[in-house]
């Protein structure tokens, strides 16, 4: 269907050119609104007939007749339709949509990619502080994050996935002082825990169990391991920095592990400490002040952010000396640039949104050659839990949210990431747990699971009686593939490919669950209609082809959420 398709368009394309020197480069079909009024169609007579001076539904009688002669449409097409204006209603042969099974059985898991042009891309996501367990609202952006990479890799980009490591600051003296005062045995509660009367950073102390299990495990001066390092306490409650050191390196491990069960890796650990370490943030601020890009007031540092279209200017350097928190994140995006990234996208949580225009002010004025609107941005929402019809807020081993560990332990790694990916980023989502579980139609992926399933259990079926091998199918003849059901299956295939790079372009792996479930229903309603494993040895192996097929651009469309494909439920 795609190599049909490509045909027509090029017949189409050779058309227009005809008509009109240059309009060849627009040729391009559509999906009709309505299914029952043909498989393709044409707004060109509309375009072309304004400039052209011609009465639109004249020039869709010229170009009907004109296509209708080339070989591509004399092949495949079984008739063209006038409609309105000038619309041009196509409606191809069965044998047309038929090729599309030879396509997807003959590429196979590479059914839908595009050949690699040697772009790269960078995609940065979850990027957590490494002072608490993973939350749901990490869970959501490790799942947009791997589909998008996975979104990319289909169309040809090279991907790095990296994770950017926020071990400095505020945040990171917090979680010393938490685990200190564990291990010295306090809890919260106690007199000496800090209060918000008493403490501004009070509110930010860590509650959680989890807190005292770095406190036990520092006490016994156990060693942990994280991706880039090892490190072994010493177990002195008075060692400020050894217990730093320890917690950070904890953590890391107990986000490692929440990565591992969602079955997520990264190809880098990015460390906001070596910005610093390195002097990348004092030379990006050096070069700041040197362009004229900033000034002090109130014994500040100022970027005059408002040259860049931000509504305010903002302060780079605080009257302490410190750095205020988008400094480091400019000097993090310059090194991206210098490291080859021409392309750059940060999944990010929509509290980000305020970020987005220093940031970006901030590279133009460093004026390093990256260009207006880098990087890339795709924000999300947070995620409400939901079960047994309340909304859940707290989680015992975190202490004040739910963690991703917990939705995966309650549910499964596929309904997690299937479920967070389901809805555009952008929107609220409640994650309903027993929604997650039920083994149902509800349950869009149990729906689009069992489907596959169904599939593998026709095709084991067919072998266990001595079919043969699935792969065989590609070479059959399929002009037994004529009934509606399954001619409207063949379309919904046909789809894949151009789903995949509208997907890529948008950002949207939601669009990849919308078509799955889609895919599902038209297998379910094929099956229904036509039973698979008949007596005619030519009708059962054209029916076999069809549903393999489908087997395969599900399990595709599945591998690009990073769910699984059971043959089994």
């Amino acid at each position: 269907m795609l190599s049909v398709k490509n045909e027509l368009l090029a017949a189409l394309a050779g058309e227009l050119e005809t008509l009109s020197p240059g309009a060849g480069a627009k040729a391009a079909f559509e999906s009709p609104k309505v299914a029952a009024h043909g498989d393709f169609a044409c707004t060109a007579a509309m375009q072309l007939a304004k400039p052209l001076k011609l009465n639109p539904r004249a020039l869709g009688e010229q170009l009907k007749a004109a296509l209708e002669a080339t070989p591509a449409f004399t092949r495949w097409v079984d008739a063209i339709e006038i409609a309105g204006p000038g619309f041009l209603n196509i409606r191809v042969k069965p044998a047309a949509k038929q090729e599309i099974v030879r396509e997807v059985l003959g590429a196979g898991e590479r059914f839908g990619y595009r050949p690699a042009h040697g772009r790269q891309v960078l995609v940065e996501f979850v990027s957590a502080n490494p002072t608490g367990p993973l939350h749901v609202g990490h869970g959501r952006q490790a799942a947009l994050g791997d589909a998008i990479c996975n979104l990319f890799a289909t169309q040809g980009w090279k991907v790095h996935r990296e994770f950017y490591y926020n071990d400095a600051g505020v945040q990171i003296d917090t979680l010393t002082k938490s685990t200190q005062l564990r291990a010295k045995g306090f809890k919260p509660g106690d007199d000496c825990w800090p209060t918000d009367s008493d403490n501004p950073l009070a509110k930010n102390f860590y509650n959680g169990d989890y807190i005292a299990d770095i406190a036990e495990a520092f006490k016994a001066k156990a060693t942990v391991k994280a991706d880039d390092r090892e490190f072994t306490a010493n177990g002195d409650v008075e060692d400020y920095d050894n217990i730093r050191q320890f917690a950070v390196a904890y953590l890391r491990n107990e986000q490692d592990k929440d990565l591992q069960a969602f079955n997520l890796q990264f190809d880098e650990y990015y460390l906001e400490s070596s910005l610093y370490t390195s002097g990348r943030v004092e030379a990006t601020v050096n070069k700041l002040v040197a362009n004229g890009k900033t000034y002090e007031q109130d014994g500040a540092l100022w970027l005059k952010s408002t040259d860049y279209g931000d509504d305010k200017d903002r302060v780079m350097r605080k009257q302490d000396g410190t750095y205020t928190y988008f400094v480091p994140d400019v000097a993090y995006h310059i090194a991206k640039w210098e490291r080859g990234f021409t392309k750059v996208v940060n999944i990010q949580g929509t509290d980000h949104h305020g970020t987005i225009a220093r940031v970006r002010a901030g590279l133009q004025a460093a004026d390093v050659g990256i260009p207006k609107g880098y990087p890339d941005y795709v924000l999300h929402t947070m995620v409400r839990v939901v079960k047994g019809g309340e909304e859940v807020k707290i989680s015992k081993r975190a202490g004040s949210y739910v963690t991703l560990r917990d939705l995966i332990e309650w549910t499964s790694k596929d309904a997690v990431r299937f479920f967070l990916l389901s809805r555009k980023p952008d929107t609220e989502y409640t994650f309903d747990v027993d929604l997650a579980v039920a083994q149902n139609n509800d349950n869009p992926v149990y729906y689009v699971q069992y489907a596959h399933a169904r599939i593998c259990s026709v095709l084991r079926a067919w072998q266990e009686a001595g079919g043969g091998d699935v792969t065989s199918l590609k070479d059959v003849q399929l002009s037994a593939l004529e009934g509606p059901q399954a001619q409207a299956l063949m379309l919904q295939l046909a789809k894949y490919p151009e789903m995949l790079t509208a997907a890529a372009e948008g950002e949207a792996p939601h669009d990849v669950t919308f078509y799955l479930r889609d895919l599902a229903a038209s297998y379910h309603s094929y099956y229904d209609a036509e039973r698979i494993l008949v007596d005619d040895e030519a009708v059962k192996k054209a029916r076999l082809a069809l549903v393999a097929a489908t087997a395969q651009v599900l399990h595709n469309g599945l591998a690009v959420l990073g769910v699984s494909a059971p043959a089994r439920m």
